[in-house]
């Protein structure tokens, strides 16, 4: 990893054109807002508030994972906060912290910041992961910047090094982001650790991460973030996995924030393992389902079958098997053929008092609403039927 470089060095780094993009997740690292190891500043952000901006204006969407909780919260406590890594310590600061880190990028923003706090088993549970899927993706229907961030409250074995390089990846697959962005003060990946080699050279572009190039990391350069290149390659592995591309860039070098919005790339730019739709489908074929189905009539299979519906209750005849909410479901015809599978926003009871009936009747049948789909077109693949022998 390599320490702040000049202005000089942006100049020589590699560019390339980032991909087409709509949706992007956007990580900073808490070493851009405490740059100066005093609390939170707008040095940095502003710059990266305003990409966000400019996104925004460009029709984009953008989720926001923000470090820097645990350096605002030490900065509050001055000469009275821990110097040491006690995790009860570390999770006390991220709770002081939480508040000015929001309101510093509620200060930045335009729009109305929502605070998202998350831990990995959120994301682990299928349940917990539908819930935090469907908060996001109201958010961004809603028009509000999503400023994620680790519960480093409760977290325990999950506060550790480099853990939001990681969740920006999962989060990245969480809502189908296009792309992966990585703002530190690193301006890129290199061949070799820079500051103890002379001749290492900036990488433009990684087609895979191999062992070699994963070799070409080091480790943390800095106190106040946890995350070093070793780490970035590691969420950058994660998001590739999930058809993802990521962008590794100095967020404190201003030109080059302003050349993303260019869709100008000063970095490395770290392709996908293969498409988003891909990984996506892919994901969704095998991932292992639970023991139960869902029957459909001859409409819905017919609509499930053109891949660009949602299943609705109306077009359900009945549920049986054993289900809980965000389980993965196969779905079947009346000829009881498999025609699809996906994740199921309720539970096999609640399917089968919903069987037949309009998306409006939800709540009034259930008390409350997951939404108005039972499997929604984002979490549901088809199955292609084998043809007769």
């Amino acid at each position: 990893m390599t320490t702040p470089r000049s202005v000089d060095n942006e100049q020589r780094l590699p560019v390339c054109a980032l991909p087409h993009w709509r949706r992007a997740v956007l990580k900073v690292g808490s070493n851009l807002l405490a740059a100066d190891g005093r609390g939170l500043t707008v040095r940095y952000a502003q710059a990266l508030a305003d990409f966000i901006a400019s996104s925004h204006a460009q029709g984009r969407q953008v989720v926001l994972v923000s470090s820097g909780a645990v350096a605002a919260g030490r900065a509050l406590m001055r000469e009275h906060a821990p110097a040491g890594s006690d995790i009860a310590a570390r999770q006390a600061l991220a709770a002081l912290g939480q508040a000015p880190m929001i309101a510093l990028w509620q200060s930045l923003s335009a729009r109305p910041v929502a605070q998202v706090l998350l831990t990995h088993d959120d994301l682990r549970n299928r349940r917990r992961y539908l819930n935090a899927r469907a908060t996001l993706r109201e958010l961004l229907l809603l028009d509000v910047l999503p400023v994620v961030n680790e519960n480093d409250t409760v977290a325990v074995d999950e506060l550790k090094l480099g853990d939001n390089d990681n969740l920006a990846a999962i989060v990245a697959a969480l809502v189908d982001a296009d792309l992966l962005l990585i703002a530190s003060d690193i301006d890129a990946l290199y061949t070799a650790d820079p500051r103890r080699e002379s001749t290492a050279q900036p990488v433009g572009h990684v087609s895979a991460l191999t062992p070699r190039i994963l070799a070409m990391a080091g480790g943390s350069g800095s106190t106040a973030g946890t995350g070093g290149m070793r780490t970035k390659l590691e969420a950058a592995g994660k998001a590739a996995a999930a058809g993802i591309p990521t962008a590794l860039f100095h967020g404190g070098h201003a030109a080059t924030v302003q050349a993303l919005t260019d869709g100008q790339l000063h970095g490395t730019l770290i392709d996908a393992a293969s498409s988003r739709m891909q990984a996506r489908k892919y994901w969704l074929r095998h991932a292992p389902a639970a023991p139960g189905r869902i029957r459909v009539d001859a409409g819905a299979a017919l609509a499930l079958g053109n891949g660009r519906a949602s299943l609705l209750p109306g077009g359900i005849v009945d549920a049986e098997g054993e289900f809980q909410r965000g389980d993965m479901v196969e779905i079947i015809d009346n000829e009881r053929r498999s025609i699809a599978r996906g994740l199921c926003q309720y539970g096999v009871a609640e399917v089968r008092r919903l069987a037949g009936r309009h998306s409006r009747e939800i709540e009034d049948r259930l008390g409350y609403s997951y939404g108005v789909e039972v499997v929604h077109r984002d979490d549901l693949v088809i199955i292609k039927a084998e043809p007769n022998s």
